[in-house]
């Protein structure tokens, strides 16, 4: 098999992880990167060696030998660098979330449609362990009707730059378009809205928090302008319902993981557990993920598609298996996600049309 050829756009934090995880497929090549920070540029491609360099992305999409290529930049660059992509004939792979408003989101799904080109969105949770044992149960019809999740994400003290880590790009507004509920926020509810089936969003309410103490000089030093701490709840098509807490700072114990809840069973993602009546009697139950993992990976032909995100990506663009519906699970992600802020703005529930009406583009113009 021809090695699928891969350009990858941005070269920042998470790109060393979508990299890293590249290094491990023998049948992908990155064959072009780009960064506007050349001497980020040359330390990186240099490590994974990487030979066509550009400082202008546009050069990699006039090449015609890349099939493919990886958007690892800030979320407001999301929408109008997939979608140079996507018109210029190029499958996309873009980091996590989906763009910086609803309206770029969708704006980048019809980009999609109309080039013919396949959209994926990075979700990493979706190829957990937890999460695929998680679906097998699901799939199984052990935990019934699903009628209500949690969706959790908690850190004591983990705000990007202000925290002491990260760059101050991360709480600008203007470059990321939000805080924990973008930055982390979108992995929980992306992993949980998976695992319920994408149940139609009917209605949203939230509220975004910034409350503890930052440090003075690094709060002037990042102008510091988004949430810490977000909460909501969803009203969803027949009864189903979702709530949502996301702290990137929070004076509070760890919080239990996500979970979901049916009318046979329940499942709590982190740490794992199934939950069930056996006989009239509650029992708790917990599994060796690993050892079920090794042995599905021996038994199970084609299962390592879906050990990362970019080991998905890489067999979907070989025809291996067909792409997760990352694009629709990240779009109504962020549908959810600017509901709250939403919701917190007028501070009433808002509906699914409220949002779609009132979201506006944050894109960059390149």
């Amino acid at each position: 098999m021809a090695k699928t050829r891969i350009g990858i756009i941005g070269l920042g934090q998470i790109a060393k992880v979508h990299l890293k995880n590249y290094a491990e497929i023998p049948d992908v090549e990155i064959v072009a990167a780009c960064d506007v920070n050349g001497e980020e540029l040359t330390k990186t491609s240099d490590l994974y060696s990487i030979s066509d360099r550009y400082t202008d992305f546009r050069k990699i999409l006039e090449r015609e030998d890349i099939e493919a290529v990886d958007v690892c930049l800030h979320n407001n660059f999301h929408a109008p660098v997939t979608i140079a992509a996507l018109e210029s004939g190029k499958h996309v792979y873009c980091e996590k979330p989906i763009a910086g408003s609803y309206a770029d989101g969708a704006a980048m799904v019809q980009a999609s449609e109309k080039a013919g080109r396949m959209l994926h969105i990075q979700l990493s949770t979706l190829y957990s362990r937890e999460t695929k044992t998680a679906r097998r149960l699901i799939d199984d019809g052990k935990l019934g009707r699903i009628y209500h999740a949690r969706s959790n994400g908690f850190r004591r003290r983990g705000r990007p730059y202000v925290d002491g880590y990260g760059a101050p790009t991360f709480v600008q507004k203007e470059k990321s378009a939000g805080g924990a509920m973008f930055d982390m926020g979108v992995y929980h509810i992306a992993q949980v809205l998976y695992l319920m089936g994408l149940p139609p969003i009917e209605r949203i309410t939230g509220k975004v928090y910034q409350e503890t103490p930052i440090d003075e000089k690094r709060a002037k030093a990042s102008g510091y302008n988004v949430e810490e701490l977000g909460v909501g709840f969803v009203r969803m098509a027949n009864g189903v319902t979702l709530d949502i807490i996301e702290a990137w700072a929070m004076n509070s114990d760890p919080l239990e993981g996500s979970l979901i809840a049916g009318s046979l069973g329940g499942v709590r993602l982190s740490p794992f557990g199934f939950f069930t009546n056996v006989s009239d009697l509650a029992g708790s139950m917990t599994f060796d993920l690993g050892a079920e993992d090794f042995r599905i990976h021996a038994l199970e032909e084609g299962y390592g598609a879906y050990d990362s995100s970019q080991h998905h990506w890489a067999a979907v663009l070989q025809g291996r298996v067909k792409l997760l519906p990352t694009a629709k699970i990240a779009l109504d992600t962020m549908l959810i996600q600017e509901g709250i802020y939403l919701s917190d703005r007028l501070g009433r529930e808002v509906t699914t049309d409220d949002v779609v009406n009132q979201s506006v583009s944050t894109a960059v113009k390149l």
